[in-house]
């Protein structure tokens, strides 16, 4: 099972400005200076070990939508503007042969604010007729934001228009799914409008995916309830927009939580591998690429990312 990250921002995209690009040539220049960089080879070379990845990528500029890929049915968390770029991944591997419509894509919405649904829009196999595109979450007024969104005075395009198969299934926070071949359980988050974090168990293996969630002062409790959700993941996905300072003091109760304590939490629950996710819209990749140094498996979400589970 590979999973793929097609967004990693938080709140809103943040663009790659023609400014950050010459800054990232200048720096990648000035470091070459004391290399013998005369093939194709040795640049790729260069590129690869001699750059940080501050300097040779990007965290990406994309909102929330994480894909997990077992080569079956389509599975996907969130549907920022990632989503998008999903889409057109997979209509063009279409376009190609490698795949055939009509597929079916099932979307679990960890809630309803706009940064998460924005991408269902551009979400272009569900503008192709016979895909079926199933959307979960539970909210019960899931299938009404989707709607609004789309409203003529948001959007040109209504969702009542697009051609897909396109359905909404409300889920029971105190019960497990069976969906894609995958047991599904849910757990409500604090967030304002509430979030709903996602337990993903299949073959043996377990996925958690915690964005838009504030843990506070009951979390240093041992009955504490995330510790049982989260516990033994072998991959925990959680929100880290903000620093531990800000989540506890100028951005408290804005419903997001920090990189050190999705640490300890992860520890407390024998998490095997954690990513970082849901990146402050306001940093840049140099400041994402210092926030790590952790005595645990721990990946900084960028939009492209794969991990093998």
């Amino acid at each position: 099972m590979i999973v793929h990250f097609w967004g990693t921002r938080g709140s809103i995209s943040n663009s790659i400005t023609a400014q950050l690009i010459r800054e990232k040539l200048f720096n990648a220049l000035k470091k070459s200076r004391d290399f013998d960089l005369d093939t194709d080879d040795k640049i790729n070379l260069f590129i690869d070990n001699g750059l940080p990845f501050s300097v040779s990528g990007s965290f990406g500029s994309n909102t929330s939508c994480m894909e997990m890929r077992d080569n079956k049915e389509f599975v996907v968390c969130d549907c920022g503007t990632g989503l998008r770029d999903f889409g057109n991944y997979i209509t063009t591997l279409a376009q190609q042969g490698k795949i055939e419509f009509p597929k079916t894509f099932h979307l679990f919405v960890s809630h309803l604010h706009w940064d998460h649904i924005q991408g269902f829009p551009f979400f272009v196999p569900a503008h192709v007729s016979e895909n079926k595109i199933k959307i979960y979450g539970f909210h019960p007024d899931l299938e009404q934001a989707f709607i609004d969104q789309q409203k003529v005075r948001n959007f040109p395009l209504s969702l009542k228009d697009m051609r897909g198969d396109i359905s909404f299934t409300v889920l029971d926070i105190n019960k497990e799914h069976m969906i894609a071949g995958y047991t599904v359980k849910g757990m409500k988050q604090n967030h304002p409008g509430e979030s709903y974090g996602y337990c993903f168990e299949k073959d043996g293996k377990k996925i958690v995916y915690s964005t838009d969630a504030e843990h506070k002062k009951d979390s240093e409790s041992e009955e504490y309830s995330f510790i049982n959700f989260f516990r033994n993941a072998d991959l925990l996905v959680f929100d880290a927009q903000y620093t531990l300072l800000d989540s506890i003091d100028a951005k408290e109760d804005w419903g997001h939580s920090s990189n050190m304590l999705g640490v300890e939490l992860s520890v407390r629950s024998n998490v095997k591998r954690l990513c970082l996710f849901h990146n402050e819209h306001t940093y840049n990749d140099e400041d994402l690429e210092n926030d790590k140094n952790y005595d645990l498996d721990v990946h900084m979400a960028y939009d492209g990312l794969e991990i093998k589970i």
